[in-house]
């Protein structure tokens, strides 16, 4: 769910009147919120994620950029970008906002990925959030991210944790778990060992969102009162105008976090049952180097 947070951060509205309607609350807004308290998106220290730091000598790669969440925090920074996605509306319109935002280099590729028309090593920063569920065979999509990764680059990945996945599936459609959309239901076990076979080194793990899977359950229950079924449209279905179950529900967790001790109560929850797990790894100095 991180790929369906905002790119930036709007100020919470002022607090209303008793008298006056309540506001609605956006779950995009909460939801970047909610990512903020997990160390996402630190623009002060250039770091997407708290220990992934992007400087403006970096190139980014960013695989299945969805809507450019980690393209456009890198830009930024002042990095160059690579981003692709199988999706070319997703590129196209990504490409539209860099035109408008930066004049460093960016390229963008329509692409699945297997393989990339890039050349070895050409990042220093790689970036697959919730994508690897998505993929049929996790193990050669993993060896290709590696290739384009130079020695010493950073690598970042998400995926669904399997507690809220398998929740889902008894209110999900069955479509959501089919091809093009979840195929992968990674334990964590199985997540790191993906990653360190590819041949990198993990330097931190966490697991949070737990916002984000109930906010997906009244998604659901949602779609079903309406009689509809997103199947693969639901990245693009979570968007204003909101539902009003998950506008309720990002209302309720808003007052949660406002309320002492509403932090650790955040912080069990995520531990309890989070939406997504996340690696930060490394690729070895000298690994891809000429002998």
């Amino acid at each position: 769910m991180i790929r369906r947070l905002l790119a930036r951060w709007r100020p919470a509205r002022a607090a209303q009147p008793l008298s006056a309607p309540l506001a609605k609350v956006s779950p995009r807004d909460v939801g970047l919120h909610d990512a903020v308290l997990d160390g996402w998106f630190l623009n002060d220290s250039g770091e997407l994620l708290k220990g992934f730091a992007i400087s403006a000598d970096d190139t980014l790669l960013d695989v299945g950029c969805g809507e450019g969440v980690a393209t456009l925090f890198a830009v930024r920074q002042g990095a160059s970008v690579i981003f692709t996605d199988s999706e070319h509306a997703k590129v196209r319109e990504l490409a539209r906002q860099l035109e408008a935002q930066s004049d460093k280099a960016h390229l963008g590729l329509v692409s699945n990925s297997l393989p990339l028309p890039l050349a070895d090593g050409c990042a220093s920063k790689v970036v697959c959030m919730e994508v690897l569920e998505h993929i049929d065979q996790p193990q050669p999509f993993m060896a290709e991210l590696v290739r384009m990764g130079r020695p010493g680059a950073q690598y970042l990945f998400s995926v669904p944790a399997p507690v809220g996945e398998h929740l889902q599936k008894g209110i999900a459609p069955d479509s959501y778990y089919q091809s093009p959309n979840h195929v992968q239901i990674f334990t964590p076990e199985r997540f790191a060992a993906l990653v360190e076979e590819a041949g990198l080194v993990i330097e931190h793990r966490q697991a949070s969102g737990f916002f984000w899977v109930m906010g997906m359950i009244f998604f659901w229950a949602g779609e079903r009162a309406a009689g509809r079924d997103p199947g693969g449209a639901v990245r693009d279905r979570i968007q204003e105008p909101f539902m009003p179950l998950m506008e309720n529900w990002a209302k309720t967790w808003q007052d949660l976090l406002a309320q002492p001790g509403g932090l650790a109560i955040k912080q069990t929850l995520d531990r309890f049952m989070p939406k997504s797990q996340v690696i930060i790894a490394r690729k070895p100095s000298g690994v891809g180097e000429a002998p």
